[in-house]
């Protein structure tokens, strides 16, 4: 697989037509040449994977600003990332997230911003657990009623994570001799709590609880579907109480002080969870006091 920065119109164009392919349905939604080539030859940055020549993903991002108390900073904001669906799973998003990742150091920008729906597993696996980018900011709708395939019905809830490019945290995950995979049970064994549990329902599917509480506690543990999508496709109505329930609980955890740190898809039990850690918490001091 080749990895490169996109510069061309040609380029541009199969990077649409990509954008159609991965998000089908909507064609006022997809971003055209002329934007994509403008911001890439203006700060922005357009990479892309091959395979045999053929353009299989894409990531694409542009400079923003964010304000901090002695005023206004440079960040990279990531818009879009997309792999073609027979593909996905198979690397070329790390890959692709690795290049821009070395591109924007070189630009002297050390935090990263995207969006992503945080009831997605695959992406939080791949955002959380593989890149190291964390989250304490929940946005409700944030780009209001979406046409295309994959989002239509259901509102657009994001997590906006932060990805700070300079870090140890970072660098460790993306370096060629990455942690290893972490179970369930390594949790269990450090006794840190579930947020909730989640209830079994009709095609095997989880249902969230009617309530939780949040214990007074530095790590916990809050469970999503693993396979969102297959639910939205087969119960809308049970997505829409995902999101509902979803939203109260990172709204609820973000307010307390807490922050997205890492991200469990357990490989035996075919289920995942978000780590929220309050202050400097690792699953280390846990193992060790208990």
């Amino acid at each position: 697989m080749e990895i490169r920065i996109l510069e061309t119109p040609e380029e541009m164009a199969q990077v649409e037509e990509l954008q159609r392919i991965i998000w089908p349905g909507s064609e006022t939604d997809v971003v055209p040449l002329h934007l994509l080539i403008t911001a890439a030859h203006n700060g922005g940055l357009a990479i892309g994977a091959f395979e045999q020549g053929k353009m299989v993903g894409f990531v694409f991002g542009f400079p923003g600003l964010y304000q901090v108390p002695d005023g206004p900073r440079l960040k990279h904001c990531s818009h879009m990332l997309g792999v073609l669906p027979e593909l996905r799973d198979s690397g070329i998003g790390f890959a692709l997230k690795r290049a821009q990742w070395q591109v924007v150091r070189r630009q002297g920008i050390d935090r990263v911003t995207w969006t992503y729906d945080p009831l997605l597993s695959r992406n939080a696996y791949l955002n959380i657990a593989r890149l190291g980018a964390v989250c304490n900011t929940y946005l409700r709708e944030v780009y209001g009623e979406m046409r295309d395939g994959l989002n239509a019905g259901l509102a657009s809830d994001r997590f906006q994570v932060d990805w700070w490019v300079n870090t140890q945290r970072v660098e460790r995950r993306l370096s060629k001799r990455p942690r290893g995979e972490l179970a369930i049970s390594n949790f269990d064994a450090a006794h840190i709590s579930h947020l909730y549990h989640v209830r079994w329902g009709e095609k095997s599917f989880v249902y969230p609880p009617e309530t939780f509480s949040v214990p007074d506690e530095a790590m916990l543990l809050a469970e999503i579907p693993s396979d969102f999508m297959q639910i939205r496709q087969a119960d809308m109505t049970l997505a829409v109480a995902w999101r509902a329930f979803s939203r109260e609980v990172f709204e609820a955890c973000f307010g307390l002080g807490y922050l997205v740190t890492d991200f469990l898809f357990d490989r035996d039990t075919r289920r995942s969870y978000y780590v929220l850690t309050h202050g400097q918490a690792t699953l280390g001091d846990f193992t060790v006091q208990k």
